[in-house]
Order: C-alpha cells, then sequence, then structure tokens
C-alpha cells in the first residue's frame, strides 16, 4: 500500500498502536486509543481533550508528581503556584543546588489550585520537539518524495541560496533546532503539504497576519519561533497561562511537558475556541503527527537528564584580553525565548561595525570539533561525533567569514575559531554571539544551569539583553557603553 495518498485506515491504525504508549506521567494512551479506535480519519473534534482537568486542591496540598525531561524546580514552583523552598521540604532527598530532575523520578509537589487549568493530555513527547537525537538519519528530501504534495515541487529562496521545499524545513530546522518532523507536521496539518498536490491560494500560508510575511519561508519562520516561544518559556517557567486571539484564557495544566506547551502555544497565535481545542486535541496537530511518523511515544530517548551540568568553559577570548559584556540573556536564534545567548565585544577606539583586530579574535571554547562554519557561524560539536543533535554544542554567531576556522577541523580548547564582527544578522556593532545546546535543546543562559564562563555566572536581567556576571563578590555589568563597569579580562582566574 503506497502512503502517497495515506488511506484513512493507515491513519486511523497507526494513531491506535502508537497511542499505547504511557506519557512521562504514567498515563496511559490506551483510553485515547480506544476513543479513537473507530474515528474517521475526516472526523472533526467535538469536545475537550478526554482528559480530566485538576481538582480544587486545598492550599498546600500534596500530590504525586513524576519528573519529566527538563524539569527544574524554579519552573515546577511557577507551574504548580508553589515555591521551591516549599517542594524542597516536601522531598529532602533533592539536593539544594539541584539542576535537572531526573526523569521518572516520584515527587511531592505542594500545589495551590489555580482556576482554568487544562487537561493534562500531552500532544508530543519532547525528544519529537528539539532536532535532536531521534532526527540522526532522517533524510527529510526521501521522506517528502514518497508524497504528492505541494511541497515536493516546492523552492524558495533564503539563505542566500534557492532550496527546495525539503531544504526549506532543513534550514529553519537547524537554525531554531526544531524537529524537521514537526515542521513537516504543523505544514500537513494546516496546509496539506505533503497530501495536497495543489498549494492553498493563501497570502499568510500557516495563518500568521503580518506585513512582510506572505512568504512560505517567513511563515515557516514565524512558526518554528513561536514554537520555541511557548517551549522554552514554559522550560524557565516564565509562561503558565495566555491569551487566545478571542479574548479567552488558556492555562496549560501545571504537569504538561514542554512540547506540548509549545505547540498549544503556537497554536494559541491563530486559533480560538474550537479550532484551538481541535488543534491540541488527539484529533488534531497529534493524529497528523503519528499518521505520518509512528510510534513518537515509544521513543524513550532523553533530551535533558537529571543532574546535568555543562563543562568548564573559558571565556571566548584569549587570556589577558579585556572585552566588553554587551549582551545579558537574549534569544539564541530569532526573537523570543529562548533566552540562551551572551555577547562579548573586543576592545576598539570606534563603535559600531568595524574590523577586528589580528590579536582580537574568538577561541574554542573547549576541544571539539567544527561541524557547521557559514555565513557568520561556527559550531563547535564537544562529543566529536559530527553531529550537532548530539550533546554539547557551543554555538558562535557574527564570526567574520575572513580566515573563520574551516568546518572539519578538530580545534582544542583556546584554538582560534574566527574574529568578531557584524557578519550573520542585523547588528548594530562587532560582538560575538555564545550560545550553548545539548542534546539540540537551546540551554538557558540563566537559571538552574546558568552559562559560566570561568567562574562568571550568567544572571539574567530585568529586560533581555540586561543581566550581569557574578563571581563571588565581582560584578559585570552588561552594557553597550563599553564602561568600567561592563568589562572583563580572560585568564586571570581560570
Amino acid at each position: 500500500m503506497s502512503k502517497k495518498n495515506l488511506p484513512d485506515i493507515l491513519i486511523t491504525i497507526t494513531l491506535i498502536l502508537s497511542a499505547c504508549a504511557p506519557n512521562a506521567q504514567g498515563q496511559s494512551f490506551a483510553a485515547l486509543a480506544d476513543q479513537n479506535k473507530n474515528v474517521p480519519a475526516t472526523a472533526t473534534f467535538t469536545g475537550p481533550t478526554p482528559l480530566p482537568t485538576r481538582p480544587n486542591y486545598q492550599p498546600g496540598e500534596l500530590i504525586d508528581y513524576v519528573a519529566q525531561s527538563g524539569d527544574n524546580l524554579p519552573a515546577l514552583a511557577a507551574r504548580f503556584n508553589t515555591t521551591v523552598a516549599e517542594i524542597l521540604t516536601a522531598n529532602p532527598f533533592i539536593p539544594a543546588d539541584a539542576t535537572t530532575m531526573p526523569p521518572g523520578m516520584p515527587m511531592k509537589i505542594p500545589v495551590y489550585y489555580l482556576a482554568l487549568w487544562a487537561s493534562p493530555y500531552q500532544i508530543l513527547p519532547d525528544n519529537a520537539f528539539v532536532n535532536g537525537p531521534p532526527l540522526i538519519g532522517f533524510d527529510t528530501t526521501a521522506f517528502v518524495s514518497q508524497y504528492d504534495g505541494w511541497l515536493s515541487n516546492f523552492r524558495a529562496y533564503a539563505g542566500g541560496q534557492w532550496r527546495t521545499g525539503p531544504g526549506l524545513i532543513d534550514y529553519v530546522a537547524t537554525n531554531y533546532s526544531v524537529s524537521p518532523r514537526l515542521l513537516l507536521a504543523v505544514l500537513e496539518y494546516q496546509t496539506g503539504a505533503l497530501t495536497n498536490p495543489e498549494k492553498p491560494d493563501s497570502t499568510y500560508l500557516l495563518g500568521y497576519e503580518r506585513v512582510y510575511y506572505t512568504s512560505m519561508y517567513l511563515q515557516l519562520v514565524w512558526a518554528a519561533n513561536t514554537l520555541n516561544n511557548g517551549y522554552y518559556g514554559w522550560r524557565i517557567g516564565d509562561l503558565t497561562s495566555f491569551d487566545l486571539p478571542d479574548g479567552s484564557q488558556f492555562r496549560p495544566d501545571p504537569g504538561e511537558n514542554a512540547a506540548s506547551v509549545g505547540i498549544q502555544y503556537y497554536y494559541s497565535r491563530i486559533y480560538a475556541g474550537q479550532d484551538f481545542a481541535t488543534a491540541i486535541g488527539p484529533l488534531g496537530l497529534a493524529r497528523t503527527y503519528t499518521a505520518l511518523f509512528a510510534g513518537a511515544w515509544l521513543d524513550e530517548t532523553v533530551i535533558i537528564p537529571g543532574s546535568l551540568r555543562q563543562p568548564e568553559f573559558p571565556l571566548p577570548f584569549p587570556p589577558g584580553q579585556s572585552w566588553t559584556y554587551t549582551g545579558g540573556p537574549h534569544t539564541g536564534w530569532g526573537t523570543g525565548e529562548p533566552f540562551t545567548a551572551v555577547d562579548f565585544a573586543p576592545p576598539a577606539d570606534v563603535s559600531g561595525c568595524f574590523v577586528a583586530d589580528d590579536k582580537n579574535y574568538v577561541t574554542a571554547m573547549a576541544d571539539g570539533l567544527i561541524v557547521r562554519s557559514e555565513l557568520g557561524t561556527v559550531v563547535l560539536d564537544l562529543d566529536k561525533d559530527g553531529n550537532e543533535r548530539t550533546g554539547w554544542v557551543i554555538f558562535y554567531l557574527h564570526l567574520a567569514t575572513r580566515e573563520r576556522v574551516p568546518l572539519g577541523l578538530e580545534v582544542s580548547r583556546g584554538d582560534f575559531v574566527g574574529y568578531p564582527s557584524c557578519e550573520g544578522g542585523r547588528v548594530t556593532g562587532t560582538h560575538v554571539h555564545l550560545a550553548r545546546k545539548y542534546n539540540g535543546e537551546w540551554i538557558l543562559a540563566s537559571g538552574p544551569l546558568a552559562f559560566v564562563m570561568e567562574g562568571w555566572t550568567v544572571e539574567r536581567g530585568a529586560e533581555v539583553y540586561l543581566g550581569r556576571l557574578v563571581k563571588g563578590a565581582l560584578t559585570v555589568t552588561a552594557c553597550t557603553c563599553s564602561d568600567l563597569y561592563s568589562q572583563i579580562i580572560s585568564g586571570l582566574n581560570p
């Protein structure tokens, strides 16, 4: 039976088979399979997701919770409307300096009820959201070629070159570190990109109505960026509720996983009412994804393990040099969350964009392999397996083309990587932009797993780009002014 027609019976059977695995909280998906096994693929979802909402708990009531990939105490406290101190009191085995919770670890959470908590139905696991280990070996072009939809013949100009439809998916997936499978499922659910030969005649293909965002590429960029805003907003605990276009409020269940909230937030930007309920329910994107990529919940890949710690990193410039900390936590790529990146600028007698002196270059922050070297961008792979989807990687942005480290070169800590510049994005001055990823997930620059360089810990400010580097009683404050309080010297106390 050919995939080209995606028969209704195949969609239904695939949904049933893949829905039988338990999620990270032990919730059986067998009930969902029983409810949907006789539902045709063209059915319309007509009710709320078939799982209960939270009861009206007594203040501080202890409830059972099973830790999920990437959970941390501040975020859990924000989601359950409690405090880190109360969680630690209820779980004395958790150390106060814990970073990430071990997935599957039973916990007690003292909860304070909030109205409007939604269903705990989980749409996709986190390992199906990020461009991480499960995507190794996935060939987007080969997959799309199995279908007769409009995406297979689509072409667009992006990133300085013409790209095919699958090539465009991979380009956006790599930049935002969002799974290409998820982007394909979003396009199929909303536009029939794989199964509809005719591209919808719509000015705004994915529903984002903004001037200049009429191309499929920019619609896809918006989708990936918005998915990340939701995923990482939930991961850090900042995004615990949001409004829909009709003004109604949606409050994710506190036990949700980041991938599900990322998808909920994405659809909350374009849908309301029944359309929104359908999109985030079992007959919405979840069914489309499962029909295309069976077994998402059977994949046990853990993206963020428990007690994750970063390697020891130096500052990203030669010892003895004084650079300016020009940017506190801000987005690693795109706009908004994830706030994973920080900026440093070399010493200079001028402001704005300039050519850095030969001695003022950016260095490798660890031993590793260069797995990307392109306009403005270098990616350093610390496990040297040649794939930035696995393990720790350092992401450098705004490195000059001049003498930039080549693709495939193995480097040692402190080696030359490139010169800071204004290349690779819209910037106001020469600098280097740094971020970390682990198993494809952007690691937030501040919080329980803060970016630490030579003992300097990144702290988030009240606004984007603000913040501090703190080392004991010493403080460096982010500022583009390059004053005494924003300067930092490398190599004094490695």
